[in-house]
């Protein structure tokens, strides 16, 4: 057996080594008209050496339309799939097919690397790590696994966008976090750049943005708050995202409305040719997921719910503990619907719901939710021209309330509400320009706030914000053009304009003062549906891609965005109590720009990934709080917030190896983000007007995430993960009035809490490979906070008895091991 094995790959290494050159170039004639993807398979292997192998399921209502003669097999497969998610790559005499995902297969034993003097056709990369007793299939539809072949050089090199992060679920599931749940925004954490304020909170931040600055997408569907159980715990459930990718620079202009970061998530389709599923249970959590089709080959199904039983585990705390009688109950649901007309026309139904139900053995129930609904159409006119239309509602609301005291219950409440159209067109004339165009519209419906008594005995007097209306327009354009073979540059326009509309009462203030009950010289009313203010600019997207040679490059970026909408929030991170507040007649929205400048490297054939980023951006019009400001139930929010200048530098480094036994990423950040207040009088001013570090400022950020395949049933995953601790404000003095003791504080954040540092770690093991049976199943289990760490959250003070005492929150004080069982059914 060993010696067939030694035969077969002598005999493939030399076929790459003499086919080089010998068939690629060979002039094939083409013709078809609404015919499949079995038909181009034909014809190329009739007039060629080539055969082509692919999953004929993943292309079973995939058409084709194209007239080329005398034209290579590359140019044949470059106009058949362009504008589509086929990939190929070349590999001797085979072609290598697949839908949105690189080329994996079986070899009967180790392949090396190909020889610098012996390079694949198309730039293809060949690499294999060791797998025991590895299989090898002679049909068309391939288990392909192992051997790495990737068509064309590295993205990461002669990618035009920069600061761009792509995790596909394979990835982000073997990263460990706690109670082993899998979460896709614990490991989007782990990305060089982004950071939170502390350990399972919720909302993120990229490159000094606050968490309000991220554009946080669902299938395009809009998440105003992200996690469950006051960020515990990620909203989305893992089995129905299949890849989520991260713009922290380059956002292409079809995004707006934010400063900061993108984060993109789309959803799977469901199986069409047969029903399947998945299943985990976990400590703390339960989620099941099922697809299938609807009608064979047309339309498909899948949807996914995960639910909580948690409770439990509070009661095992000490009787004497005041959590022993907090609760947490949580849930979503997602449901998609895919559809295909004809080879022209497709068809996406997208549905997300979350809510929560949590408290904290208080007084007080937090509950809020997450609902959102996109309808998406896709036309292809023809192989250069297809467009994409999506319409869409989005909602975010909470209602928590009291009911413990009579007199005293009452009841709080927030929504936001978004209406959504938006128009895609993409035309690719040629291999050398891409051009994207189209339009977006949002309408905002908000109710910032509302007070009533819980029941009839309350004496809780009803206060209610009044509504707020505004429509988000935009127009967009960009084009990515290969300048040279060397040079490739990305232009991109993207025009915003934002008006406020009625009902409203607009306070009037004199100019060149503070905003204050004293210096209101009148008062505006607007009725229903009337315009009274509107900001508008031009947002630009410039970015440039210099290629060294065919392994390292140097790009350049620069992109300036707008928000119109503002989180309001007296926490360091996102909270059930945060409103969201739409730009008006005193509140201008948030302007930012950000200068790039990057140099990426690849090495080993393309299998590890090196790369430096730096960063400079400016922000305006960010808004702070002035000492003792009120944000919930404030008619006048204006009075208490404060427009602030930001300014964030930092440099990122990633060093990623993705193929392999042992494959993950090392990163590390530098990165700072300072503020300033610009009250006009200065009175209100933080820090006597001079800059200071903003509550999610971390200087230092570095993680390691580790997998190692011992077998193609066992491996192992680690994660450490180390950075500065956020900034506080803390007393530096104390004085006593009226026969206690008071506090003098420092400028705001002028000291730190300490350093954070955590290691996890876990073993995945999954069941047999037989391909004939009901369910497989896996297991995960491990342990979060491997050291123990008692790692600060927050510090705190509290008058005890006419004394101030300080303390330490940590949220685990002490490692926590898991176990979670997965299955997989057909």
């Amino acid at each position: 057996m060993k010696y067939k094995r030694f035969l077969l790959v002598i005999w493939m290494l030399f076929s790459v080594l003499w086919l080089k050159g010998q068939t690629l170039n060979n002039k094939i004639n083409i013709k078809l008209q609404n015919q499949p993807i079995s038909e181009l398979v034909k014809q190329i292997e009739t007039q060629s050496h080539y055969h082509l192998y692919y999953d004929e399921t993943h292309f079973s209502s995939f058409t084709l339309s194209m007239d080329i003669k005398g034209g290579t097999v590359e140019e044949v497969l470059d106009r058949a799939f362009m504008g589509t998610d086929v990939k190929f790559a070349i590999f001797g005499r085979s072609v290598f097919l697949t839908k949105a995902v690189n080329i994996v297969t079986t070899l009967p034993s180790q392949v090396g690397d190909v020889p610098k003097d012996s390079k694949l056709p198309l730039g293809a990369d060949l690499s294999t790590p060791a797998v025991p007793n590895p299989v090898v299939t002679n049909t068309k539809s391939l288990t392909l696994n192992e051997v790495v072949i990737t068509g064309g050089k590295s993205t990461n090199v002669t990618g035009t966008q920069m600061g761009v992060q792509k995790l596909d679920i394979k990835t982000i599931k073997q990263v460990p976090t706690v109670f082993g749940e899998v979460d896709v925004l614990r490991v989007i954490l782990t990305l060089p750049g982004v950071k939170s304020v502390g350990e399972s909170s919720a909302g993120f931040n990229v490159r000094g943005g606050s968490t309000d600055q991220n554009l946080i997408l669902f299938d395009e569907a809009t998440i105003y708050n992200p996690t469950h159980f006051f960020g515990f715990f990620s909203a989305f459930s893992p089995d129905i995202i299949k890849d989520v990718k991260l713009f922290k620079n380059s956002i292409p202009a079809k995004y707006g409305g934010r400063l900061s970061s993108v984060l993109e998530m789309n959803v799977r389709e469901g199986n069409r040719k047969k029903f399947e599923g998945t299943a985990g249970i976990g400590l703390l959590t339960s989620r099941l997921n099922i697809e299938g089709p609807i009608l064979k080959d047309k339309t498909s199904f899948i949807i996914g719910g995960r639910t909580t039983y948690s409770n439990w585990i509070t009661k095992l705390l000490p009787k004497n503990s005041a959590y022993r009688r907090a609760e947490a109950s949580f849930y979503d649901l997602n449901v998609a619907i895919s559809h295909q007309q004809n080879k022209n026309n497709s068809f996406y139904i997208t549905g997300y719901l979350s809510n929560d139900r949590s408290s904290l053995a208080t007084d007080t129930t937090f509950q809020y939710s997450n609902r959102n609904l996109s309808l998406r159409w896709k036309h292809i006119f023809n192989e250069k021209f297809y467009s994409q239309i999506t319409t869409g509602l989005d909602e975010y609301h909470y209602d928590n309330f009291s009911n413990y005291q009579e007199e005293t219950d009452y009841r709080l409440t927030f929504s936001i509400k978004q209406t959504r159209f938006k128009t895609n067109f993409n035309y690719a004339p040629n291999r050398r320009m891409n051009i994207e165009f189209g339009t977006n519209s949002i309408l905002y419906n908000n109710k910032p706030g509302s007070l009533r008594p819980y029941n009839e005995q309350s004496l809780v007097v009803t206060d209610l914000l009044p509504k707020e209306q505004g429509i988000e327009n935009a127009v967009f354009a960009e084009q990515s053009y290969e300048l040279t073979p060397a040079i490739t540059l990305n232009t991109g326009l993207r025009y915003s304009l934002y008006t406020s509309l009625g009902p409203s009462t607009q306070q009037i203030y004199a100019e060149n003062l503070s905003k204050s009950d004293a210096n209101i010289e009148s008062t505006q009313e607007y009725g229903a549906g009337k315009a009274f203010n509107t900001y508008h600019g031009p947002e630009y997207r410039l970015g440039a891609t210099f290629l060294l040679n065919e392994n390292l490059s140097i790009k350049a970026g620069y992109n300036t965005q707008r928000q119109y909408i503002h989180m309001m929030s007296n926490t360091t991170s996102m909270s059930p109590t945060d409103i969201w507040k739409l730009s008006d007649l005193n509140i201008a929205p948030q302007t930012g720009e950000q200068f790039s400048l990057g140099i990426y490297k690849n090495f080993k054939s393309n299998r590890i990934e090196a790369s430096v980023e730096g960063y400079y951006r400016n922000i305006n019009d960010f808004l702070d709080y002035k000492s003792g400001a009120q944000l919930i139930l404030n008619h006048k929010i204006e009075q208490d917030v404060l427009p602030t200048k930001g300014k964030a530098y930092g440099l990122e480094f990633l060093l990623k190896k993705s193929v392999g036994r042992l494959n993950g990423w090392v990163s590390y950040t530098y990165s700072r983000i300072m503020l300033k207040t610009e009250d006009v009088q200065g009175s209100n001013s933080i820090n006597q007007g001079k800059f200071y570090p903003a509550n999610y400022d971390k200087p230092h950020d570095a993680t390691l995430i580790g997998n190692y395949q011992f077998s193609q049933r066992f491996s192992v995953s680690l994660n450490v993960t180390y950075s500065t601790g956020r900034p506080i404000t803390l007393p530096v003095g104390k004085y006593f009035s009226n026969g206690g003791q008071r506090l003098l504080y420092s400028e705001r954040n002028q000291y730190r809490i300490p350093n954070y540092f955590r290691s996890d770690i876990s073993l995945n093991i999954l069941g047999n490979h037989k391909v004939k049976q009901l369910t497989h199943n896996s297991w995960t289990i491990g342990v979060y906070n491997l050291t123990n760490r008692k790692n600060a959250f927050s510090t705190f003070f509290v008058s005890e008895n006419k004394v101030i005492n300080g303390y330490q929150l940590s949220i685990f004080g002490t490692a926590i091991p898991f176990v979670n069982y997965n299955i997989r059914f057909k």
